[in-house]
């Protein structure tokens, strides 16, 4: 695939207008008070595993609405903390699969939580158990459409709602230090941990990589790739709902959700994404409030920067607890 996205040196300073909902702030708040209010202490079952290194703990917490979403804890065994910490969110389609999948935080002495993505896992990879369990109205097959009428029932409320929610649960366990969590994730992964960012307070860092879920209005008519083009197709047949549809999206956006971050993000970005184009993950990066250091991949589609990514992440993280450990003593 050619690159199709504007010049590189106009994607480094794109930094487009993104109209935001006058009620944006007061929606948010309230969306996460009202299930924080109904939130129970999250369940932790320890599970045998060959995984000798590991301790593999099963989590269910209360995501949007009190609903029991699962993730998977993996911490260095036998550790007792308070350990640095890792919320990581999965792409679209997926689920948090098995323990074994993902070693690399937990193996780098951190508490690594995988949050399982409500009513997906039935995609690609080794599964999820965490329904959906909200109704919606007309919809395209596949997330991107569902309660598209309006912000108060579409799909992405409710996930982003779990985003924040398994953050507060993570920070309330013994064996993480509550003041060092950062969050991270692919694709859709990227997009939440993006929203998670700005609707949370205090996080060390972010790190959504080939993020997702960004400047909807250009992604939805510069691509033909799924999940952006469900929308396309859903107002293929709903010609008139073009201003629905957006006004909803604009809910959650994360060009907003950047613009209210309070720690520094570190992006990743491929100049030959097909599935989530360049300038709409720039958008996000060139309004992030605190600052986000991008990592161009010039040759590389949706996959991003893969392995070398994390190696990548891992030296930033690093350096991110160096400096807040510095800045604590301080």
């Amino acid at each position: 695939m050619p690159r199709f996205d504007l010049p590189v040196d106009e994607l480094r300073t794109y930094r487009p207008d993104v109209p935001e909902p006058d009620d944006f702030d007061a929606f948010w708040a309230d969306t996460l008070a009202a299930s924080r209010a109904v939130a129970e202490p999250p369940r932790l079952t320890r599970v045998d595993s060959p995984l000798a290194l590991v301790d593999v703990i099963d989590v269910e917490f209360s995501g949007y609405a009190g609903d029991p979403v699962k993730g998977w804890l993996l911490v260095p065994a036998g550790a007792t903390g308070p350990l640095p910490a890792v919320v990581e969110y999965v792409g679209y389609g997926g689920g948090r699969g098995l323990p074994h999948e993902r070693l690399g935080w937990a193996a780098s002495g951190y508490a690594h939580f995988l949050m399982d993505t409500r009513g997906q896992g039935s995609s690609w990879g080794t599964g999820g158990g965490t329904p959906d369990p909200h109704g919606t109205g007309p919809s395209h097959p596949g997330f991107m459409t569902r309660g598209i009428h309006d912000p108060a029932e579409y799909y992405y409320r409710r996930v982003m709602t779990d985003a924040v929610l398994a953050v507060d649960a993570i920070r309330s366990l013994d064996v993480v230090d509550a003041s060092r969590v950062a969050v991270a994730g692919m694709s859709q992964g990227g997009g939440l941990a993006l929203a998670a960012a700005g609707l949370v307070e205090g996080l060390v860092g972010a790190m959504p990589d080939v993020p997702f879920l960004c400047h909807f209005e250009r992604a939805v008519g510069m691509t033909d790739k799924d999940p952006y083009s469900e929308i396309v197709r859903f107002l293929s047949v709903h010609r008139d709902a073009g201003p629905t549809v957006f006004r909803t999206l604009s809910y959650f956006d994360g060009v907003h959700f950047a613009r209210r971050a309070t720690a520094p993000a570190f992006v990743s970005v491929a100049l030959m994404d097909t599935i989530c184009p360049p300038s709409t993950v720039y958008a996000a990066a060139n309004h992030h409030a605190v600052g986000a250091e991008v990592v161009e991949y010039a040759f590389n589609d949706h996959e991003g920067g893969l392995g070398v990514h994390w190696q990548r992440q891992a030296a930033w993280l690093a350096e991110r607890l160096d400096a807040f450990a510095d800045d604590t003593a301080a």
